[in-house]
């Protein structure tokens, strides 16, 4: 049974797009395009914007198509998508964990490689076995709360920052940014194409149809973007102007050191918060990608299957790389499921205009598949 209850369809995107990206989009951007961190946040913005066209459009146009079974190509495309997502989401519960380490080991000096690593291992182990357990479904409850947690410390700061940057402007008549590093074009270009996955999440909608009517799920996934991409943008241009106090010594938890410049209260709420909304977030893409992989095998695989490969990829991808080279991986993995998308939208597509709109959101995905590289 479907339903147009709009609040309750919005929180799960923007749980998902909040989930990790304002935790680490300043240094990224800080250590790419240094004063031009805005501009570059706002064109990751606009291209996420017109992803999440992609999405919509398959919710109006696609889904009809899908349950009818009536093209061949439109199911096959779909098929390969939803196993892309399943491998993008092994990354994503990857990437939320050791993010939440990162900034959990900050806290007592000890966010070392290695130790990250362990952590994460941990976490995505217990994880797992939760769900090997059968009780992961329970803490799917926790997504509401972290997003209420999430979205009053990044609220608080907002305040924090914009005091900060306003003292600033009030002493020396100017903000003081960070230096632009010496980089490329090219290396600027291919650092930004590695962001997508910050502001990803919007697609939680497309998987939604059993619970909310398309009409709910198409409002739902443009106020997300709405709101989250505009919050980004202005989170970036007040966090500006401390980020020199950084000394171009850009880390994954940098932030923590930015709002402990705004203020000395702002750090322990800030790891708190971190801490809830990567594990939430972790058991959300673990749940959605066991249910993808049931659900692509035609309930031959179980979801406990799914769990613990999950798990053990989730596991083994911590020991490989770094935290802005998972941010990198994660991002060219959505990008390939983003590209899939655009296939089954075209192929539903009887538009010539559209079309041509699709191509062109293809051909940026492609670029970010092929090209995006980590921050550092």
């Amino acid at each position: 049974m479907t339903t147009n209850n709009f609040s309750s369809a919005i929180s799960t995107p923007l749980a998902s797009i909040f989930g990790s990206g304002f935790l680490v989009v300043v240094p990224i951007l800080a250590s790419a395009v240094g004063p031009y961190s805005v501009l570059a946040m706002a064109v990751v913005a606009i291209v996420a914007f017109l992803v999440g066209g992609i999405v919509r459009h398959n919710i109006l146009c696609a889904e009809p198509v899908l349950a009818e079974g009536s093209k061949r190509f439109t199911v096959i495309a779909e098929r390969f998508s939803d196993l892309a997502l399943v491998l993008a989401y092994v990354v994503s519960v990857c990437l939320y964990i050791h993010i939440l380490s990162t900034f959990v080991l900050a806290n007592f000096d000890l966010d070392t490689d290695r130790n990250k690593s362990i952590l994460t291992t941990i976490i995505i182990g217990v994880i797992t076995v939760i769900g090997l357990l059968g009780g992961l479904k329970p803490l799917e409850k926790l997504e509401r709360w972290a997003l209420y947690v999430t979205i009053l410390i990044l609220a608080v700061l907002l305040i924090m920052f914009g005091i900060y940057d306003a003292n600033q402007f009030l002493a020396q008549r100017h903000f003081t940014l960070p230096e632009m590093p010496e980089r490329t074009a090219w290396e600027i270009v291919t650092i930004v194409a590695g962001m997508l996955i910050v502001v990803q999440g919007f697609e939680t909608t497309r998987y939604l149809g059993k619970y909310f009517d398309s009409v709910t799920r198409i409002r739902a996934s443009r106020w997300s973007q709405y709101f989250s991409l505009s919050i980004y943008v202005l989170f970036v241009a007040l966090a500006l102007p401390i980020v020199p106090v950084l000394n171009g010594n850009y880390a994954d938890n940098s932030l923590i050191k930015l709002a402990a410049t705004a203020s000395l209260l702002l750090p322990i709420p800030l790891i708190v918060a971190a801490s809830l909304s990567q594990f939430s977030a972790a058991v959300a893409d673990t749940l959605a990608a066991a249910a993808n992989i049931q659900e692509a095998s035609h309930q031959r695989i179980g979801t406990r299957w799914g769990y613990l490969f999950v798990g053990v990829s989730a596991m083994a991808l911590a020991w490989t790389n770094s935290t802005f080279e998972i941010i990198a991986l994660a991002s060219r993995a959505f990008a390939f499921y983003y590209l899939l998308q655009c296939l089954v939208a075209f192929s539903v597509c009887r538009n010539h205009r559209e079309r041509i709109r699709i191509v062109f959101i293809a051909i940026i995905l492609g670029f970010v598949l092929i090209f995006a590289v980590p921050a550092g």
